[in-house]
Order: C-alpha cells, then sequence, then structure tokens
C-alpha cells in the first residue's frame, strides 16, 4: 500500500506533508483507509524547497487537467491522480516509471526500491537511524535497523576511521 495524499494533507506554506492515509484495493476499486500502522505510520514530513515548488506547478497542472475533464472529473482531492482525477494504480503508475527509468539510463528497479534508496541515501548522510525510522513510519526503530543495519555497520566503521585520522594528527 502506498501513502496517498491529497491536497489537505499538503501544507505548501509551511512545507510539510501529513501521512495520514493510503489507498488500498477493496472490491476492485481503490479506496483511501487509514495507515496499517496508525500510531507510527502517521507521520509529518518537512519538505525541501525544491519539492515544494514541483508540487505547486503540479497542482496547477492537475487544476488545468480538471478543467479540460470537465464532468468526466472525479473528485477525489488526491495530490497525484490520472486526467480525470481518478486514483492512480500501479497498473497506471509502473509502466510510467519503467519508461523513466530507461528515458534516463537506469537499469530496471521495482518501484518499492525508491523506498530502500531514500533510506540508505539519508542513512549515508549521517541521518540517525530514529530519524529515519520515523521518516518511513515504521512502528519501531527496530524494524529500520534489521533492514538498514549493515547500511549503520558501514557508517560506524566510517566514523572509527574518522577518528582513527583525527588522532594520527593529535599525535
Amino acid at each position: 500500500m502506498i501513502p496517498s495524499p491529497q491536497w489537505a494533507d499538503v501544507d505548501l506554506e509551511a512545507r510539510r506533508l501529513h501521512v495520514r492515509q493510503q489507498l488500498q484495493k477493496q472490491d476492485g476499486k481503490l479506496v483511501l483507509r487509514p495507515l496499517k500502522t496508525h500510531a507510527k505510520g502517521r507521520r509529518v514530513i518537512d519538505l525541501p524547497d525544491v519539492l515544494v515548488a514541483q508540487l505547486r506547478a503540479h497542482r496547477a497542472r492537475q487544476l488545468e487537467q480538471r478543467l479540460l475533464a470537465g464532468d468526466r472529473w472525479q473528485a477525489s482531492d488526491l495530490v497525484f491522480t490520472t486526467k480525470v482525477g481518478t486514483p492512480f494504480s500501479a497498473r497506471n503508475v509502473y509502466p510510467e516509471y519503467i519508461r523513466l527509468l530507461a528515458r534516463i539510463g537506469l537499469p530496471h528497479r521495482r518501484f518499492h526500491d525508491l523506498r530502500h534508496t531514500a533510506a540508505s541515501r539519508l542513512l549515508a548522510q549521517g541521518v540517525p537511524l530514529h530519524e529515519v525510522s520515523k521518516l518511513l513510519g515504521h512502528s519501531g526503530v527496530q524494524i529500520t535497523a534489521d533492514i538498514y543495519g549493515h547500511l549503520a555497520q558501514e557508517r560506524r566503521r566510517e566514523i572509527a576511521d574518522g577518528i582513527d585520522a583525527w588522532l594520527q594528527q593529535a599525535q
């Protein structure tokens, strides 16, 4: 299931996204449901300026699509929709994702790998494991440690090497 924000969940002025719900398939239809890990899954994510600018442009395009669709538009307030306002399903997102990877010369990856890449990059930048866990909405830091612990191990080696270099300079 993918967290699915509505525009009411996006505060462009404060540069924040409130993760509150996800799309799930129920009786053959995509419906908004509470997150599976209610307490930890619900979270606020601070957005970088470049993403806020992209979201503003996306919103303007979506409003144009709404006008073009006319009576065919299905109001859902979802941030990411088809050209007629319906939710994106894996069936309509995945082929475009694969085309994008090919266009920019990247190898095939599962869509979910984007989440792993983001978490790995954050950990490589030194973001603490508990903060990455919160951002991902894991119910506990142990889940994050189990999945990304090898990266934390690599980071500990880098820290030890940095301390070693510092101590050698001090001699």
